[in-house]
């Protein structure tokens, strides 16, 4: 029955996320959204107390990339908001669904810069697909459906709204809005036949998987559709669990640093199916494996958004589709008897084992690459691996194998201090499943306080602290256009693995790469969270570049 009843603004916003199936919040609390606290009080909704906005800010678009529904996160005004802009900017670049929701002042106090005032519209407005004030609890409703749209529809994204703080506590009569499922776009039948007539004529074709808006069945679909036209299939930056590693079609990721000979097979393909991705800087390794305006590939784009078609990539088919409503089409084209291509595929499979197999020998008594590798063979093919930012990053991309969707937390926009708070935000969601964050020393203590929400709600997640005392990827570009003139990058670093048993968790130490795996065991066995404070020698750089001079040793 359609609620009439007169409620509290913050009534009624609550009242709309409980429509919209919203189950999981996360929030940093303030005075400025008392109401719709006090409201999150009578609700089901679980409400994720966390200890900095960035942190509430990741775990709601994390809650995106994880469900394909809108991370929603709560914030104070002011220094709030622009604490959680971090989350935003990632959720933006990602392409994430996600509602941040920020307390504003009294809209009597507005243009006097009254305490912690801000223009969200202006502040937002170049981060956010849409930016939004309520002036009024009788447009929650209307305002509230439409950011689900947004959030959802085409290229999804993040939603920024406004509360001021009178609004929450005036009362409305008005009905809430059902649950929005987002319009999905279709390929049309002639696509369809011109992507079949473009195979057919392809004499190497491949297909890069990327973007968001995908499901499990989609994933399974585009496999699928690959086993059946014979096709290599990589997937682009960060974007690894679309695809199973041990897929025998599988031809890598298309990351930083990726295998020169899937280089090559990208820059020397006539056809290209791109689906879901834009090829941006990171993937398209700074925008040269493609030429623009047109590329010399014959590229056919799948992509929700419209306003991405085209936008740096003149394709030669255009198709407007969310990837899901692509990989169920695609299914019924049916392939030529014997394609020209027949057997590229196992050979991209071979480069790319070849190229994530055995890791190299680095300067130290921990070899980060061989711990890798034993993570590889040792977790469960649905634990989710998270991680921020930081060449510690590079051993997971190529080593690491991902074998089920929705199992890799990670930012494509670059973010540090992203993967403890996504990490406990999986743990949450998913708290029968493995969950490891990865984390450079810097990248830990950007957002390391949250390991304190993971000790309250018992989140037993396990960190892994590459410690090189550096900012070790600023650290290795210093090496190389200023040699010997070390500046800024140095870090003196606790003790992390008493900082996790400060916080009531588990914590090791291990200097040696035989100490790892024990170490992993007892702190799964735990029943903790934990954190596996790693020591690796500073020269060892990079997972694919040379080390730093001799006298960088501690």
């Amino acid at each position: 029955m359609t609620k009439t009843n007169a409620r509290t603004g913050g009534q009624i916003l609550i009242d709309q996320l409980v429509a919209h199936g919203v189950e999981r919040v996360t929030c940093v609390p303030g005075e400025s959204y008392l109401a719709a606290l006090d409201a999150l009080h009578d609700s089901q909704i679980d409400v994720v107390i966390c200890r900095a906005e960035g942190g509430a800010a990741m775990m709601a678009e994390a809650y995106g990339k994880l469900t394909g529904r809108p991370g929603i996160c709560f914030v104070t005004r002011g220094p709030g908001a622009t604490n959680a802009a971090h989350g935003v900017h990632i959720a933006m670049q990602d392409s994430t669904p996600m509602i941040l929701f920020v307390g504003q002042v009294d809209t009597g106090m507005r243009e006097r810069e009254a305490f912690q005032e801000l223009d969200y519209k202006a502040v937002f407005g170049s981060m956010a697909k849409w930016a939004v004030e309520i002036d009024s609890p009788d447009r929650i409703p209307e305002l509230v459906a439409r950011a689900f749209r947004v959030a959802l529809q085409g290229r999804p994204g993040p939603v920024v709204i406004a509360l001021p703080e009178n609004m929450l506590t005036e009362t409305a009569a008005v009905a809430d809005a059902p649950r929005v499922e987002p319009a999905v776009s279709w390929p049309a039948p002639s696509d369809l036949e011109r992507v079949g007539a473009m195979l057919a004529g392809a004499k190497a074709p491949i297909v890069i998987l990327g973007g968001s808006g995908w499901t499990a069945d989609a994933a399974k679909g585009i496999a699928r559709f690959a086993e059946a036209f014979d096709l290599p299939v990589t997937t682009s930056f960060r974007r690894a669990s679309l695809f199973d590693a041990d897929h025998s079609h599988y031809a890598g990721d298309l990351g930083i640093g990726p295998s020169p000979k899937l280089k090559d097979r990208i820059t020397g393909a006539d056809v290209i199916l791109l689906i879901g991705g834009r090829m941006s800087e990171m993937p398209s390794s700074s925008y040269t494996l493609f030429d623009i305006p047109v590329p010399s590939q014959k590229l056919i784009h799948v992509h929700p958004g419209s306003e991405e078609l085209g936008r740096i990539y003149q394709p030669a088919l255009a198709i407007q589709a969310t990837p899901a409503a692509f990989a169920a089409a695609v299914e019924t084209l049916k392939p030529s008897a014997a394609p020209a291509w027949k057997g590229e595929a196992a050979k991209a499979h071979a480069d790319y084992l070849a190229w994530t197999d055995k890791p190299r020998e680095l300067p130290g008594s921990f070899q980060y690459g061989q711990v890798m590798t034993w993570l590889r063979d040792r977790l469960p093919k649905d634990a989710i691996v998270c991680n921020g930012a930081g060449n510690y990053a590079g051993w997971i991309h190529r080593h690491h194998r991902f074998h089920t969707f929705a199992t890799q937390l990670a930012p494509t926009s670059g973010s540090m201090g992203y993967g403890v708070p996504a990490a406990v935000l999986a743990k949450r969601q998913f708290p029968d499943r493995v969950v490891v964050a990865f984390a450079g020393d810097g990248c830990f203590l950007m957002n390391g306080q949250e390991f304190a929400t993971a000790v309250q709600y018992d989140a037993a997640l396990i960190v892994v602290v590459i410690d090189n005392g550096q900012y070790g990827t600023i650290r290795m570009h210093q090496e190389r256009d200023y040699p010997g003139r070390v500046v800024g990058t140095q870090l003196k670093n606790p003790d992390f693995a008493l900082y996790a048993k400060a916080f009531g968790g588990h914590g090791e130490r291990v200097e040696r790469t035989e100490e790892f795996a024990p170490a992993f065991e007892r702190a799964l066995a735990s029943g903790k969270p934990a954190i596996l404070h790693c020591l690796v020698d500073p020269r060892a750089m990079s997972v694919g570049k040379d080390f730093v001079p001799e006298e960088a040793k501690r």
